[in-house]
C-alpha cells in the first residue's frame, strides 16, 4: 500500500480520506488520550483499579517475633535435655509477659510472639511430653540442638517499617487488596475507570428483543455486544439504544452524550460512504477526527475523533475519545479489542496499555489476504508438544473469516497477525498472536510428558505464580523467567516452557523432581528477590531455576538479586554450565550466573536462551539428584567414588586457570597434573 504523507494528519476541513496502518491508528490513540483524573475509594471498591500513590508500610510485619511453627521456645545454648515449661505463648497473646531463661521453656504456637529470652524455636516433631503424674508439672524434652534464630520471624522480615509495599501504577488483584488491609490501609488514591457511551445506528436495527423481524430487517447486536465488553473492561456504561439514519435525532443523541460526563463514545455503522452515514460528518463538526482508514481486515472504515466536550453542571470537562466502529459485527469488536481497549487501560492508569502478544504455531495452513494485513480470528491451546518438539501454543483457526459471520468470534481468544502477501502460510509456522481473552478457560495442557492434567496451567506471563500441582515428587522445582519483555506482555516465554519441559521429562534421572510453580518478573531486583525468598522460605521449592538476565547489558541483574538471597555459593555448577555452554558459542564467557543454597533450597541462574537452558540441565543431571539430597539433609547421601589423581584425566588450559581463579584448585595440584 502506498501511504500519503499526510495520512497522520486530522482530516477536518475537506481533506481527502486517507489510510493508516493499524499500529499508526493505536499510536494515535493513545497519544491523544489522557489519563483520568486520580480518585480515592475504599479498600473495597479498589479491585481492578490501577494505584495512583505508592503505599508505604506504617508499621513492621511481623510487629514482634513470631513464631514459624508449633512448639518450644528455648535457649539454643542449653542443647537436649529435660525443661520446665512455664509458660505458653499462642497467636494473639504475649506469654503473660514470662522471660525465657537458661533451663527453661515456653510453648508457641504459629504465629505466636516468641517470649522475651528465647532465641530459637524447636518444632513439636522433634521433642516429647515427660509424664510425671504431676497435674500442676509441666515438662518437655527437647531431642535436638538448634541454633539462634532459628524457626523464628524476627520483626520486620515480611515487610519492614515504611518500606514501599506498593508502587503507583500497579494494578490491584485480591493479593494487593489483601496487602493494603495488612499494612490499614482503607482508603486508596486510584485511577478511575472511564464511562463509555454505546450508540447503534441503522434504520434496519431493531431491538433483539423483536419476535418477527420485517422484511430488510435485523436484530441489533453491536450494541449489546458492545456493552458487555466494556463492563469486561470495569468501565461504567451507558446505554444510548438505536438511531435510525435521521441527521437531527444523531445530532441531539451525540450531543447529549457529550454534555453528560463520558469519557469514550462508541457508535457501530454510519462511518463509511453511504448518503445516510451521518456518523463521520457529525464528529467531523463537534471535534477532531485523527483517522478514518485503517489499512487492516477486518475494520478498514474505523474511524477515530477526539472531542471537546461540553460538560454539564458539576461535571469537569475533559477529552472525549470518540471511535466510530464499522456496523459488521466482527469488524466492530476486532475494532473494540485492538483500539478500544489500549485506550480504556490508558485512561484508567495502566503504565502498558497493549494487548498481551504470543508466539503461536499455526495447526493448519492459512492463506493470507494479499492487499490488506489481517487480523484472524484463533483458538490457542496449550499443548506439551507444539509440533517442533518443544511445549507451546498451537493455533486453530476458527473458520470462514467474513466480517459479518459472528461464529467467526465464537471461543476466539486471539487474533493472528498474519500480513498482506497473499500467499498460504504453512501449517507449523510461527505466527505472532494477540491475547483478546482470558486464556485459562479454553487452553487445555495436554499431558505428554506426565503432567497432572487434572491441575496443570499454561504458562503465565504477568508476573504471577503459576502452580503445577505435583505434590507427590520428591523434590519441588520452581521456574523463574526474568524478562522485561515477557513480563510486560511485549513477547513470549520460551524458555520457562522448555525448562518445566527438560526438568519434567529428566524426573527419574532427579529423583522424582517436577516443576511445581513458575513465573514470570521483570529485569528488577526487589522482585526477583521476593519470589526467590518466598519460593525458598514459604513454599519450600528444593530447587530454583532463574532463566534470563545473566549477561552485560544495564538490566541484566539476576546475579545480583540471587547473591543477596543465598547463603552459600556453589561455583562448581556454574563452572560446568560454562564448560559446556563453551562448545556452543564463545560468548558463553559473559555470563555472570550465579548459583547457591538459602536453607534447604538450591537456586541456579541460567541462560535465557531455551537451547542454552536445556544444555545447561543436561551437563548438571549427573550431579543435581545428589545435591539436592545432601541439602535436604541425607546422611545416607555419601560422595561418588572419587579417581584418584594420578587416574584422573589432566585439566586444560582454560579449565585450570578457571579453577585458579574461583579457588578450586591449589597450585600444587597444578603441578601435579601438568
Amino acid at each position: 500500500m502506498e501511504h500519503n504523507e499526510q495520512s497522520h494528519r486530522p482530516i477536518n476541513g475537506g481533506t481527502k480520506p486517507t489510510m493508516i496502518s493499524a499500529v499508526e491508528a493505536l499510536q494515535t490513540v493513545l497519544k491523544v488520550a489522557q489519563q483520568l483524573r486520580p480518585i480515592t475509594v475504599s479498600l473495597h471498591d479498589a479491585l481492578g483499579k490501577v494505584l495512583a500513590e505508592d503505599i508505604r508500610a506504617p508499621d513492621p510485619l511481623p510487629p514482634y517475633r513470631a513464631s514459624v511453627k508449633d512448639g518450644y521456645a528455648v535457649v539454643a545454648s542449653d542443647g537436649p535435655g529435660e525443661y520446665p515449661v512455664i509458660t505458653e505463648s499462642r497467636a494473639g497473646n504475649d506469654g503473660l509477659g514470662v522471660t525465657v531463661t537458661p533451663g527453661t521453656v515456653a510453648y508457641v504456637t504459629t504465629g505466636g510472639p516468641i517470649p522475651d529470652g528465647a532465641d530459637a524455636v524447636v518444632q513439636v516433631e522433634d521433642t516429647e511430653k515427660v509424664e510425671d503424674g504431676l497435674a500442676e508439672s509441666k515438662r518437655v524434652r527437647i531431642l535436638v540442638k538448634t541454633r539462634k534464630g532459628v524457626d523464628i520471624r524476627p520483626v520486620g522480615c515480611d515487610i519492614e517499617k515504611d518500606a514501599v509495599v506498593l508502587k503507583c501504577g500497579e494494578r490491584l488483584g485480591a493479593s494487593e487488596i489483601g496487602l493494603l488491609a495488612t499494612v490499614g490501609v482503607l482508603m486508596v488514591k486510584v485511577y478511575p475507570t472511564p464511562t463509555i457511551a454505546v450508540l447503534s445506528t441503522g434504520d434496519e436495527l431493531v431491538e433483539p428483543t423483536t419476535f418477527c423481524l420485517s422484511r430488510g430487517q435485523i436484530r441489533d447486536s453491536n450494541r449489546s455486544m458492545l456493552l458487555a465488553a466494556a463492563v469486561q473492561q470495569q468501565c461504567k456504561v451507558l446505554d444510548l439504544g438505536i438511531v435510525g439514519d435521521d441527521k437531527e435525532e444523531l445530532e441531539r443523541v451525540m450531543d447529549k452524550a457529550f454534555s453528560s460526563g463520558i469519557h469514550i463514545l462508541l457508535t457501530s455503522g454510519g462511518i463509511s460512504m453511504g448518503d445516510k452515514d451521518f456518523v463521520k460528518p457529525l464528529l467531523e463538526s463537534r471535534g477532531t477526527v485523527h483517522f478514518n482508514k485503517v489499512c487492516m481486515k477486518p475494520g478498514k472504515p474505523l474511524t477515530f475523533a477526539e472531542i471537546n466536550s461540553k460538560p454539564a453542571e458539576n461535571i469537569v470537562s475533559e477529552k472525549i475519545l470518540a471511535f466510530g466502529l464499522p456496523g459488521n459485527p466482527v469488524s466492530c469488536l476486532v475494532c473494540f479489542h485492538l483500539f478500544v481497549v489500549p485506550a480504556i487501560r490508558y485512561l484508567a492508569g495502566w503504565t502498558n496499555p497493549h494487548l498481551m502478544r504470543l508466539q503461536v504455531r499455526l495447526n493448519q495452513p492459512i492463506k493470507t489476504d494479499p492487499i490488506r494485513p489481517e487480523f484472524h480470528r484463533a483458538i490457542i491451546r496449550w499443548k506439551a508438544n507444539d509440533g517442533s518438539g518443544t511445549p507451546g501454543f498451537v493455533a486453530e483457526s476458527t473458520g470462514h473469516q467474513m466480517s459479518s459471520r459472528l461464529m467467526s468470534m465464537k471461543s476466539a481468544n486471539v487474533l493472528l497477525e498474519l500480513s498482506a502477501t497473499g500467499s498460504v502460510i504453512p501449517a507449523g509456522t510461527s505466527v505472532s498472536a494477540i491475547v483478546i481473552s482470558d486464556l485459562s478457560s479454553a487452553t487445555v495442557v495436554e499431558s505428554s510428558l506426565a503432567l497432572d492434567s487434572a491441575s496443570s496451567c499454561q504458562r503465565n506471563t504477568s508476573g504471577e505464580t503459576t502452580k503445577y500441582e505435583s505434590e507427590q515428587a520428591e523434590f519441588r522445582v520452581a521456574v523463574l523467567t526474568v524478562s522485561d519483555t515477557v513480563a510486560s506482555g511485549a513477547g513470549p516465554d520460551r524458555s520457562g516452557p522448555r525448562a518445566v519441559s527438560v526438568v519434567n521429562s529428566a524426573s527419574e534421572k532427579l529423583g522424582g523432581a517436577r516443576v511445581v510453580s513458575t513465573a514470570v518478573v521483570p529485569d528488577d531486583v526487589s522482585k526477583i528477590k521476593e519470589l526467590l525468598q518466598r519460593w525458598s522460605d514459604i513454599d519450600g521449592m528444593d530447587l530454583i531455576l532463574t532463566l534470563g538476565g545473566t549477561g552485560f547489558t544495564p538490566r541484566d541483574v539476576t546475579p545480583e538479586a540471587t547473591k543477596e538471597v543465598i547463603e552459600k555459593e556453589t561455583p562448581g555448577l556454574l563452572y560446568v554450565m560454562m564448560q559446556e555452554s563453551l562448545k556452543v558459542t564463545p560468548f558463553a564467557m559473559l555470563s555472570r550466573s550465579a548459583a547457591g543454597i538459602r536453607g534447604s533450597t538450591l537456586i541456579i541462574n541460567m541462560p535465557g536462551n531455551p537451547n542454552a537452558v536445556a544444555e545447561c540441565m543436561d551437563a548438571l543431571l549427573p550431579a543435581l539428584k545428589h545435591a539436592l539430597k545432601q541439602i535436604k539433609g541425607d546422611k545416607r547421601e555419601k560422595h561418588p567414588r572419587h579417581i584418584p589423581h594420578a587416574r584422573a584425566a589432566p585439566m586444560d588450559t582454560w579449565e585450570l586457570s578457571y579453577k585458579l581463579a574461583s579457588g578450586g584448585v591449589s597450585e600444587r595440584s597444578c603441578s601435579c597434573s601438568h
